[in-house]
């Protein structure tokens, strides 16, 4: 008998943060990184989560550059989790490499590759590749529209405006899923949300700050967007991604979670003009129950999934647990709290309230 998919699908994503620690001021190299994430990866299996998410940087501060490698490593070692990218920067990438990549890690996992296609929120990788920021958005349009047709089939005729064309060409490896997935990934863009909707594609939110409940219009547009497509919105995906940690108790979780998070945030916020200080305020407000970070014990970040599940209807949900750098053991510890702790009493939930 298949086994019975769950109404919401937990798991983790990352970006590989090799920033100095905020206590120590050492800092680990990419390839001890890398090796945690196999790690982090084969305990996530372990304990029962089903996703883990890598985001694809191109800066001295993340070691994710090449996350279908990095996933690929850990796939002869895992049995069910679904391995992908979080996000893989199609702006900036060939889709045919893109396609070969996780075609080849779907093979290496029997059918568990995922692609998450965004834009990106850093933009290294134009200048790294070749490409102007000019043509940021025609990219990317044109880049998910070749990739869902190499998707769609083995051999490709395609012309767009900035890539070379391909006439009548075969793609290789096949993916074992037909079709392999592939999400969109928005940081709340409406135009993201409709041409997800439009596509008929899962879509996925990155919530970092404010309150999730604001996304609500968003997942309005995409199944808006859906229905006038002609697609099922029953079988729509909606995942949302949010920073957070789980510990044994709501204040250890805090403590321990905060200082790399400032670390991290108020280095993002000095490159990008944000103006101000993250601070501990700022931090308590945003772990609050209506609050983007998911931070604290198992019932308490069991809670605030069970309510973005009300009020977005989201069927997957990554935590991303390490914002900077963090203690191994530490990110090791809430990862098996998230799996063993908080998606049963979510899932318990779910199942009593929901289940027809």
């Amino acid at each position: 008998m298949a086994e019975e998919k769950q109404l919401m699908e937990i798991g983790i994503s990352t970006f590989l943060e090799t920033t100095p620690d905020p206590v120590t001021g050492k800092a680990i190299s990419h390839a001890e990184r890398l090796r945690e994430a196999v790690e982090e990866i084969v305990l996530a299996d372990q304990v029962g989560l089903d996703v883990y998410g890598i985001g694809e940087h191109h800066r001295a501060d993340y070691a994710g550059s090449a996350p279908a490698v990095v996933l690929a490593a850990a796939a002869a070692t895992t049995k069910r989790i679904r391995l992908t990218s979080a996000v893989s920067v199609l702006s900036s990438d060939d889709p045919v490499r893109v396609y070969q990549d996780f075609a080849t890690l779907d093979g290496l996992s029997n059918g568990r590759a995922e692609i998450m296609a965004g834009r990106g929120s850093f933009i290294e990788s134009f200048p790294l590749f070749g490409y102007s920021l000019d043509d940021y958005d025609e990219l990317f349009e044109e880049n998910l529209e070749l990739l869902l047709a190499i998707r769609a089939s083995e051999k490709v005729t395609w012309r767009g405006g900035h890539r070379p064309a391909i006439n009548n060409l075969a793609v290789y490896p096949r993916a074992v899923q037909d079709p392999l997935p592939v999400w969109v990934a928005s940081g709340g863009n409406p135009e993201s949300a409709v041409r997800a909707g439009t596509l008929g594609l899962p879509i996925a939110f990155a919530i970092i700050g404010g309150m999730p409940e604001r996304f609500a219009p968003l997942v309005a547009l995409y199944k808006e967007a859906a229905v006038r497509a002609g697609h099922n919105p029953d079988k729509l995906q909606i995942a949302t991604h949010s920073h957070g940690f789980v510990g044994e108790t709501n204040e250890q979780a805090a403590a321990l979670f905060y200082p790399s998070t400032a670390a991290q945030m108020n280095v993002i916020g000095r490159e990008r003009g944000w103006g101000g200080t993250y601070n501990r305020a700022a931090f308590d407000d945003a772990r609050s129950l209506r609050g983007a970070l998911y931070v604290g014990d198992a019932e308490y970040v069991a809670e605030k999934i069970l309510l973005l599940r009300k009020n977005l209807a989201v069927t997957r949900f990554f935590l991303h647990v390490n914002v900077g750098t963090m203690p191994h053991r530490e990110v090791l510890r809430a990862i098996e709290l998230l799996g063993t702790k908080v998606a049963p009493i979510v899932h318990k939930e779910l199942a009593r309230t929901e289940a027809k």
